[in-house]
C-alpha cells in the first residue's frame, strides 16, 4: 500500500439539497475520526446507526448510518469511513466544519480517491478511464463501454499480454546466459520468437478494428452545412426539439458553429450548425465560413442542405463521402408532392423536407439512428477507447515486428531489448511501469469525492 500521511474527505454523493448525503472518509485517521464524531467504530462493512456530535461542543449534528472499511479490503485499500447523512446544506457543512478541525485530516481534491485506489492496486489505469467515462456517459451504448472497461476488459487482456511477454524475455535471455549450449539456446529462441509472432499478431488484430471505441466514447459529429438560408438552424432545432439556434431570414445570421449533443436510440451524436457557406466580404462572416468548412470537413457525417429549387445541390465541397443531400422547404415548393426515389447503396442519401412542418424529417432522424448504430456497434465491445490506449499498443505493435524480425536474423541482444520496449509500453497502459507523467492527466476530469 502507499503510505499517506492524510486523511481525506469529502461528498461523494450529488450535490446538496437531496435526501442523503454521503461523506468519505479515508486514510490513516479515518478510524480517529469515527471516534471522534460517532464515539465509537461500527464492525467493519456492518452498517449502524449513530448520532453524529461536534467533539468541542458536544452538539448533535445528525442521525446518520455509519459504516466503515477496514483497509485494504476497501475502495481505496486504505482505511475508510462513511456517513450517509441527511442531504441538507447545513448538516453537510457542519459535518465538514468538524472534520477540518480534527488533526490530520484535509478536504480530497478531484479523483484523490480512486488515485488512491489506482496506488494501492485496486484498480490499473485502464480501469480508472473506464470509470471516469462511466460517470460521464451520456447515452445506453457509452455506459456499456464504460462498465466493460471498469471491469477489466482492457486490463485483463494488456495483463496477459505483458506476462507472456515476461515469459518471452526470460526464454531470450535464457538463450543469451546458455549460449554455449547449442541444444538449449536453439531451443529457447524458437520458443520465445514464437510468443512474439503471436502476440504481434494479437495485438495487430485489435488495432485493425479501428476507433469505434474512442468514437462511440466521444460521440459522432454530425455538420449541417450548405449554403445561407438552406433552412440548417431549422433543422437543427428540429431535430433537438428545443430552439438552440437562432432562425432568421438574413443571410450570414449564423457566424460560428453551434453543438447541439444528442442521445439518438442509446448512442451519442453531436450536430453542428454551422454558417452558411459562400463567398463574402464581410471578414467576420469569411471567419465563420471557414470554421463551417474545417468542422464539417472534420465531421463523420455532412448532412449537406440546400433549398428544394437549387440546380446544383450537391458542389464537390471537399467534405468527404459520409455525405447526405437534403433538399429544404418543400413546404414552399410546388413541387413538394412526391418522394425522392432512395437511390443505390453507392449513391449518396438524398431527403426531401421541411423543417418547419416537419415533413420527411422522421426519416432523416430514423437513417442517422440507423448510421449511428452501424458506426458504433459491433458484435465484439471494443477493447480500445483512448488515444493513451491506442498509442500504447501502437508502440508494444511496433516494438514485437522489430523484435521478430531482429529474433529472425539471429540477433539476440537486439531481439531481448524489442521485447523489453514491448513489455514497458503494456506496462504503461496499465499503470505498471513509468507513468508519473500522465496520471495528473487522467485524474484531473474527475469529480471531488470520486
Amino acid at each position: 500500500m502507499t503510505a499517506s500521511p492524510d486523511t481525506i474527505y469529502a461528498l461523494s454523493s450529488g450535490s446538496v439539497p437531496a435526501a442523503i448525503g454521503v461523506v468519505r472518509i479515508s486514510g490513516p485517521k479515518a478510524r480517529d475520526a469515527l471516534k471522534a464524531v460517532v464515539g465509537r467504530v461500527p464492525e467493519s462493512r456492518r452498517a449502524m446507526l449513530a448520532t453524529l456530535r461536534d467533539p468541542d461542543t458536544g452538539e448533535t449534528i445528525d442521525q446518520a448510518l455509519v459504516l466503515f472499511f477496514e483497509g485494504p479490503n476497501s475502495e481505496t485499500g486504505e482505511d475508510v469511513a462513511e456517513l450517509q447523512l441527511h442531504g441538507g446544506r447545513a448538516v453537510i457543512a457542519a459535518t465538514f466544519a468538524v472534520l477540518a478541525r480534527l488533526p490530520g485530516l484535509r478536504p480530497a481534491e478531484g479523483g484523490e480517491f480512486t488515485r488512491r485506489g489506482f496506488e494501492n492496486g485496486k484498480l490499473d489505469l485502464t480501469a480508472v478511464e473506464g470509470l471516469a467515462d462511466l460517470i460521464y456517459a451520456d447515452t445506453e451504448a457509452q455506459r456499456r463501454q464504460a462498465v466493460r472497461q471498469l471491469q477489466g476488459l482492457l486490463g485483463d487482456r494488456a495483463e496477459d499480454w505483458r506476462l507472456r511477454l515476461i515469459e518471452a524475455m526470460a526464454l531470450a535471455e535464457a538463450g543469451i546466459d546458455f549460449s554455449d549450449e547449442a541444444d538449449v539456446a536453439a531451443d529457447v529462441a524458437v520458443r520465445s520468437l514464437d510468443i512474439a509472432r503471436l502476440l504481434q499478431q494479437e495485438i495487430a488484430a485489435l488495432l485493425a478494428e479501428g476507433r469505434r471505441g474512442e468514437r462511440l466514447r466521444e460521440g459522432l459529429v454530425v455538420a449541417i452545412a450548405g449554403p445561407p438560408n438552406a433552412g440548417k438552424s431549422t433543422l437543427l432545432n428540429r431535430i433537438a426539439r428545443r430552439d438552440v439556434a437562432i432562425v432568421s431570414p438574413y443571410a450570414g445570421t449564423t457566424r460560428d458553429v453551434i453543438e447541439v449533443h444528442l442521445d439518438l436510440s442509446g448512442y451519442p451524436l453531436t450536430l453542428l450548425d454551422t454558417a452558411g457557406i459562400r463567398e463574402t466580404d464581410d471578414p467576420v462572416e469569411r471567419e465563420g465560413v471557414a470554421r463551417a468548412r474545417a468542422r464539417a470537413a472534420a465531421a463523420d457525417l455532412v448532412l449537406w442542405l440546400t433549398e428544394n429549387e437549387a440546380a446544383n445541390p450537391d458542389p464537390d465541397s471537399g467534405f468527404g463521402p459520409d455525405r447526405w443531400v437534403v433538399r429544404t422547404k418543400i413546404d414552399l415548393s410546388e413541387r413538394a408532392a412526391g418522394a425522392v426515389r432512395r437511390p443505390a447503396m453507392a449513391q449518396p442519401h438524398f431527403y426531401q423536407l421541411s423543417a418547419v412542418s416537419g415533413e420527411g424529417v422522421d426519416r432523416l432522424i430514423a437513417d442517422l439512428e440507423a448510421y449511428a448504430k452501424a458506426s458504433l456497434e459491433s458484435r465484439e465491445p471494443a477493447l480500445v477507447t483512448r488515444e493513451r490506449q491506442r498509442h500504447l499498443l501502437e508502440q508494444a505493435e511496433s516494438a514485437l515486428r522489430r523484435a521478430i524480425s531482429e529474433g529472425e536474423a539471429g540477433r539476440e541482444d537486439t531481439f531481448a531489448e524489442e521485447l523489453r520496449q514491448a513489455a514497458q509500453a503494456l506496462g504503461r497502459l496499465t499503470g505498471r511501469v513509468d507513468v508519473e507523467d500522465v496520471l495528473d492527466n487522467i485524474f484531473r476530469d474527475f469529480c471531488i469525492g470520486k
